[in-house]
């Protein structure tokens, strides 16, 4: 029940328990608990209601106030424009009509319980499918369904329950990202001055070494001092109190918590002697303290943003795309294409950016983007969202808005692409982390014990010494900036991993399941040779206008050999089914392209080599025999491979080959042929069955199900970028004779970040040991402590760009 409490009754310091505004004379009362105004009473309220009271129990007033009279589900006047469908086209990622997908920056995002709270937003409106926070970013991205819930409300949900987004039709780009806060430097400088000035205040009792000065005198100067103290303490270092705070709310105790109790401890022994004049404390120590953990912060921030790399890896999201100049096509890289670009998009082609399509008869895939699966039909002058796939007959788009490479790496980081493997040197790490405190905390009531009994007056800087040098910093930047330059380092070595988990799966493997065509073999450079009735002019421009329309390496082959012009618009009904062939209509002819069995019926396929049979109008005709093509070196590459791994070729192709093969690979029992992309994937489910740390090397289109099925999937990729969300890395071509050396690197990387775990505890062992024996002062440890983080994060990147070179470069070097 609501009630407004009498003002003489009202408690001064009571605060509202959403957002911790004073609540004023006449607080608003629910279930004993008080609100400043009727919008956070609200607000709470509704979470109770849907069950999310743990909001509240993550942070302390952890809500933002309500403006004015706001209420949460009102319609407010500036939210109606967002009722135009032009303007919500300007701000929506996706939308098919069902599903729209939208990314806001919300700036009042500052906490754990704010995190919480707006990925729990489809408890709070059923018509929410599902929010993810980007933390650092102060972004949240969110899936919903129209029927049930409008692009208006959904903002008007957000900003009743204190979390406004801010709406920006013309967003900025290539906007740097945002260094420390303003109010950072404000304190840095309170600190910086009160420092300054306890230290001059301080120099008469440094000089006054025959206690020659009056003792008022010196009782006033202590005085000032401590009143110096107080704004350092309470504004410039209070950040370190509630992150302290919070944690132990959370029962977790964080990095935080020794600092601020190294800070206390000079704080109150300092209060103590100057106000029974029983000493000057060490107010000095204390400031410098405070001022010189800013400065660390500050320079670590400086030091990490020289050091720093695309963390969304959007650099090197490796998609090409096909641009028509002049009726005549080419293959570009995504980060050439512009506004206004007509780019062609075949069958289950990536449509990059924002686009309208142009020609052709759009089939969209949009499971990339919302997780559903079902295709949606799109006709001429109809908007196309970026990550889409066309599934079908090519066509024609026009580039609408720029590339966004770190939305389509988000979209490739989406769960259902995950795989259930967790990082187990990230949960050494983090383990190490939550322990680290506490053992801190421990040794730090040692030394208290024993300077206790040796020596009185060295306990306090001995102890704050201890709380302060000690620091798990270095321990959990070590992992990111290690993985990071790593990433960055096999970017340019043409290997693009999706996130930095994939980087210690891949330092483990033991088998490596390689597919053969695409794989081993050139897609550019096939020998063709048609077998069969001979085939009119008509027939070989219909086969032509249909292969044109796949991006299989068997299909582009054969469009490359026929050299009859064709007229694209003209095929209709075209499928491409996965492990089989393809199927069209062009000209009233209906071809038919694919495995024997698909074409002819015969399952006992025979072994004469790679063949695409063909067949139009339910006729068979004849088939395109190719003689395989191995990449340049791929011999090399597999007996340098042999040596440290248990390799597996899985081909879709009859066994011809496998003569020539079982040369090179030393089992020959592990040689697979005639597999369908279902039996791939149960023959790689069936070793990890065995314990083994599976590598899958495919097309990245008919082995989609193994990759995702492998415990690290690679996808090759040729001149036309075979992009499969299933897959965790992608390797260019022409840098397959490399894989051996990426494979080392990322074994050498995981070296590289148990080198610098060592170094940390090295760090921490010895300036524990200076600290506990009363050698080491609070100001040193406050300069130590981020140098230390700096050192390690210096060493990382060192570490991982030599061995690179080591590695890559051909220098004469043994691991």
């Amino acid at each position: 029940m609501e009630k407004i409490l009498e003002p003489l009754k009202t408690d001064k310091n009571l605060k509202c328990y959403h957002c911790g505004d004073d609540c004023d004379t006449h607080p608003i009362v629910v279930e004993e608990k008080a609100f400043c105004c009727q919008g956070c009473k609200t607000v709470y309220e509704i979470l109770s209601d849907s069950n999310l009271d743990n909001y509240y129990n993550l942070e302390k007033n952890p809500g933002t106030k309500i403006p004015g009279n706001a209420q949460p589900y009102v319609v407010q006047s500036k939210y109606i424009i967002l009722d135009n469908e032009d303007i919500q086209k300007q701000l929506v990622n996706f939308t098919d009509g069902k599903i729209t997908s939208i990314q806001f920056f919300v700036p009042n995002i500052h906490c754990s319980s704010c995190i919480w709270l707006l990925e729990n937003l489809h408890k709070l409106h059923p018509g929410v499918i599902k929010s993810v926070v980007n933390f650092p970013k102060k972004q949240v991205s969110i899936t919903f369904r129209d029927a049930k819930i409008s692009l208006r409300e959904v903002v008007e949900l957000l900003a009743g329950i204190g979390y406004a987004p801010e709406i920006n039709l013309n967003p900025k780009k290539d906007e740097k990202q945002a260094g420390l806060p303003k109010s950072f430097y404000i304190k840095l400088g309170v600190a910086g001055f009160c420092f300054g000035n306890i230290m001059l205040l301080s120099i008469p009792e440094y000089l006054d070494s025959a206690n020659a000065i009056d003792p008022e005198f010196k009782n006033y100067f202590s005085y000032l001092t401590f009143l110096l103290a107080i704004p350092v303490l309470l504004y410039s270092g209070n950040e370190y109190f509630t992150s302290a705070y919070t944690g132990l709310k959370q029962k977790y105790i964080n990095i935080d918590v020794p600092i601020s109790l190294g800070i206390l401890t000079l704080f109150i022994r300092s209060a103590f002697e100057i106000i029974s004049e029983t000493g000057s404390g060490f107010i000095d120590s204390l400031a410098g303290l405070i001022f010189f953990l800013l400065i660390g912060k500050w320079y670590q921030n400086k030091t990490y943003s020289a050091l720093s790399f695309d963390r969304d890896y959007a650099s090197y999201f490796p998609v090409g795309v096909t641009i028509k100049i002049d009726n005549e096509e080419k293959v570009i890289p995504l980060k050439e294409v512009k506004i206004g670009d007509r780019l062609v998009v075949k069958n289950q082609d990536l449509i990059p950016a924002d686009a309208i399509l142009l020609h052709g008869i759009g089939n969209i895939d949009y499971s990339f983007v919302t997780g559903e699966s079902e295709p949606v039909s799109k006709s001429l002058g109809e908007n196309l969202y970026a990550g889409g796939r066309q599934i079908g007959a090519g066509i024609e788009v026009e580039i609408m808005k720029a590339v966004d490479n770190s939305y389509l790496t988000q979209l490739w980081n989406q769960e259902v692409f995950q795989k259930e493997e967790q990082s187990k040197i990230s949960a050494i790490a983090n383990n190490v982390s939550k322990y680290f405190t506490i053992i801190i905390l421990g040794i730090a009531l040692f030394t208290a014990a024993y300077w206790y009994f040796e020596d009185h007056s060295k306990i306090v800087n001995a102890v704050t010494a201890v709380l302060i040098v000690a620091c798990p910093c270095a321990l959990a930047l070590s992992i990111p900036f290690t993985f990071g330059n790593t990433l960055r380092i096999l970017g340019k070595q043409g290997f693009y991993l999706k996130n930095t988990e994939a980087i210690e799966e891949l330092s483990k493997v033991n088998d490596i399941v390689l597919d053969k065509t695409g794989t081993l073999t050139e897609t550019q450079t096939k020998s063709i040779e048609y077998l069969g009735e001979e085939l009119s002019k008509e027939e070989e421009e219909a086969i032509k206008a249909v292969t044109y329309n796949s991006t299989h390496p068997l299909s582009k082959a054969i469009t490359a050999f026929l050299s009859q012009s064709f007229e694209k618009e003209k095929v209709e009904e075209f499928e491409e089914i996965t492990g089989k062939g393809l199927i069209g209509k062009y000209k009233k002819l209906v071809i038919k392209l694919g495995s024997e069995a698909y074409i002819t019926g015969n399952k006992n396929q025979s072994e004469s080599g790679t063949k695409v049979y063909v067949s139009i109008d339910n006729m068979y005709k004849g088939c395109f025999e190719f003689k395989a093509s191995y990449r340049n070196g791929f011999g090399k590459v597999i007996e340098q491979l042999n040596e440290n791994y248990s390799l597996h070729l899985l081909s879709g192709d009859n066994n011809k080959e496998k003569t020539f093969l079982s040369q090179y690979f030393s089992n020959e029992q592990q040689l697979n042929f005639n597999q369908s992309p279902l039996d791939k994937l149960v023959y790689i489910k069936a070793l990890k069955d065995q314990d083994k740390k599976v590598l899958m090397i495919g097309d990245g289109l008919n082995d989609s199900g193994a990759l995702k099925q492998s415990d690290i999937g690679i996808s090759i990729s040729d001149d036309i970028y075979n992009f499969s969300p299933a897959c965790d890395a992608i390797l260019q071509a022409q840098n397959f004779r490399n894989l051996h050396k990426i494979i080392r690197f990322s074994r050498v990387t995981i070296g590289v970040v148990i080198a610098s775990f060592v170094l940390s505890f090295l760090y921490n062992i010895v300036g524990l040991s200076f600290a506990v024996s009363g050698m080491l002062t609070p100001l040193i440890s406050a300069i130590l402590m981020p140098l230390s983080s700096v050192t390690v994060v210096g060493f990382t990147i060192i570490a991982t760009n030599l061995f690179g070179k080591l590695i890559f470069n051909k220098i004469s070097f043994c691991w």
